[in-house]
């Protein structure tokens, strides 16, 4: 027995140690206990939302977005199923480590990827982020053969917007995009996320929330690595509403052909309602690119290019409208009472006033010739005659009147308004006052005008309909799942304005442009169809004034081809019936009779034969 079991002090000693072992004891206990209380009882709620919300994941299901189809019910723009890779960044472990495996699987850009991770981190860790839409069947394959070494990563069937004709009618059905930050700040798209596809332009954009439909949603359990154990509830998705266009499908592809390496545009549209029968504008692009992804280099070379093919030509081209707009002239000085239609002038191919000369088309003039003559022939010198006596205001009345120098209203697609100049207009722009040589330019369609073709097509419409302007318009019916036959009333709701000339000057007017097509000496009769009443109008739009260019050897003058003249023309046919009102631009195109007229011919003959109003068998008869 050791001394020390018996001595006080140390007992003491050990009776000390033994308490302050007890108390750190008891103390590490409260501590435990406390943690335990606050964690359990106190944010008890919070962690066990949170630890459900771990296990338990919402995901959305993406609706398929509604058809675009043409009049006769054809399918134009549809979906087809994509596979598109994503992440959730709360199930990420090392993301440095994942994007270069995801980059020597994929073969994919480093930069970029790394890109969106960042973009990815700053979003909600428990939301699926797209990191690589539409990835190939054979890239699905080897994701999923190493889905145990990339946690986080998951794959999604989405139905992918899917162009059929590809390039066909691009201007009016525009393209998606993915949504910006700006967008989704707007409040302009309630039901969008972000990296949703919404539409961009054209009818994707005007109609992107019936289209888009409504999302569905899916309760998944998943394990650690973010792994679906099992589907708990699904609330499916309803698809967007299908929009039905005014376009003829075929109509809209012979327009397009037609158009094959030239630049300019072309509308067709019922005289008698305003719906757009086509409406194409070249260059042209291919919406599925914007679907796919486009990367910078490609989108800085299409927004780039002289041609500006994205640039929607029929509604925001601006021209001269030329001897087209001699219609109106002639128009405005019948009804002021300044001409009658029997009324005649002398052309000799020349006109002075002051110390300027104002030449004719024809070198040598037409001689005597009055209204119906000189719209069948488009003599330059009787329409300088005729805008003197009627002057600028009266011009620009009747220019308002009929649509020009504003907006047509069309429901689809940026628009531009043309200029329709007046005196105030040149003060305020030039700061000096309006010449009365500016006026016989007018008279002709040159000097400071300018028109867009769909204009021209509403303008030519209400000449043949009784002068009634409607609103010309793409869409046709909006339908909604499961509620069937069922109209927006957008489609209902177009402006319809009536321009108050007399019948007996109309009349007149469609007869003479009957013979501009008819007539043995009529400008536009490359435009003539047997059996078929066609009226029409040329014009030959001046770029610039070339009178110093340089001679060839025969001593024609040789002209760049930037500075050669835009063609126009515009016509309705049958023009004792009206069905179909056309005009057409070919920038650069030289005469409006040789570049236009004979495309106008073929629209024509195609769309009375695809209404039996026409057949190819009537030209042998």
């Amino acid at each position: 027995m050791r001394r020390s079991d018996f001595d006080p002090v140390y007992i003491e000693n050990q009776k000390k140690q033994i308490k302050i072992f007890i108390f750190f004891v008891l103390a590490a206990f409260c501590i435990l206990a406390t943690r335990l209380w606050f964690l359990q009882i106190f944010n008890g709620a919070y962690y066990s939302a949170k630890s459900k919300k771990n296990r338990i994941r919402y995901r959305d299901i993406i609706p398929l977005r509604g058809r675009i189809c043409d009049r006769n019910g054809e399918t134009l723009v549809n979906n087809s199923p994509a596979y598109d890779l994503k992440i959730i960044p709360e199930d990420i472990q090392d993301k440095n480590q994942l994007c270069k495996k995801l980059v020597t699987l994929l073969k994919t850009d480093p930069k970029d990827l790394k890109t969106k991770f960042l973009t990815a981190s700053k979003c909600d860790p428990f939301i699926p982020f797209c990191l690589i839409r539409d990835i190939t069947r054979n890239e699905v394959a080897l994701i999923e053969s190493h889905k145990f070494n990339l946690p986080g990563v998951i794959i999604t069937v989405t139905p992918k917007r899917h162009y059929i004709y590809g390039n066909l009618a691009a201007h009016i059905l525009g393209y998606l995009g993915e949504i910006n930050e700006r967008q989704l700040a707007s409040g302009k798209y309630p039901t969008n996320k972000r990296g949703d596809l919404i539409g961009k332009s054209g009818v994707e954009a005007k109609w992107n929330r019936a289209l888009t439909g409504i999302r569905g949603i899916k309760q998944v359990e998943v394990d650690s690595a973010g792994r679906t154990l099992r589907v708990l509830s699904s609330t499916p998705a309803i698809p967007g509403a299908d929009v039905t266009l005014t376009i003829d499908r075929r109509l809209q592809a012979l327009a397009q052909r037609l158009l094959l390496g030239k630049k300019g545009a072309i509308v067709a549209i019922d005289p008698n309602n305003g719906e757009v029968l086509a409406l194409a504008s070249s260059p042209t692009f291919d919406p599925n690119m914007f679907v796919e992804g486009i990367d910078k280099k490609q989108w800085k070379a299409i927004i780039t290019s002289r041609d500006f093919p994205l640039e929607n030509r029929a509604l925001c081209g601006q021209y001269p409208p030329a001897s087209v707009f001699k219609v109106l002239v002639a128009i405005a000085a019948l009804s002021e009472g300044v001409i009658t239609p029997e009324s005649e002038e002398m052309c000799k191919g020349v006109y002075c006033l002051g110390n300027r000369k104002f030449h004719c088309w024809k070198r040598y003039g037409h001689g005597d010739i009055d209204l119906r003559q000189a719209l069948i022939q488009s003599c330059d010198i009787y329409f300088y005659k005729v805008g003197k006596k009627l002057g600028v205001d009266k011009i620009d009345l009747y220019a308002k009147a009929f649509g020009f120098g504003r907006i047509t209203g069309i429901d689809v697609g940026h628009e531009k308004p043309g200029l329709l100049p007046t005196r105030k207009w040149k003060i305020k722009r030039f700061g000096v006052p309006w010449q009365q040589g500016e006026t016989l330019g007018l008279s002709i369609g040159q000097s400071f005008m300018l028109v867009t073709p769909i204009q021209m097509a509403v303008f030519i419409s209400a000449v043949f309909n009784g002068g009634i302007l409607y609103t010309p318009h793409v869409t046709k019916k909006i339908t909604f799942p499961k509620i069937k036959n069922s109209e927006s009333f957008e489609t209902k709701s177009y402006k319809i304005e009536k321009v108050p000339i007399k019948e007996k000057y109309l009349n007149f007017i469609k007869k003479a442009l009957i013979g501009v097509v008819n007539d043995p000496r009529g400008t536009g009769k490359r435009a003539a169809i047997k059996g078929v009443l066609v009226a029409g109008k040329t014009g030959t739009a001046q770029v610039v004034t070339i009178e110093n260019e340089k001679k060839d050897k025969r001593g024609k003058k040789k002209v760049r081809h930037k500075y050669i003249d835009h063609a126009w023309f515009v016509s309705v046919a049958p023009a004792n019936k009206p069905q179909i009102a056309l005009s057409v631009i070919i920038e650069h195109g030289g005469h409006g009779g040789s570049a236009c007229a004979p495309i106008a011919r073929q629209l024509i003959e195609e769309y009375l034969t695809e209404i039996s109003l026409y057949s190819p068998l009537q030209k042998d008869r």
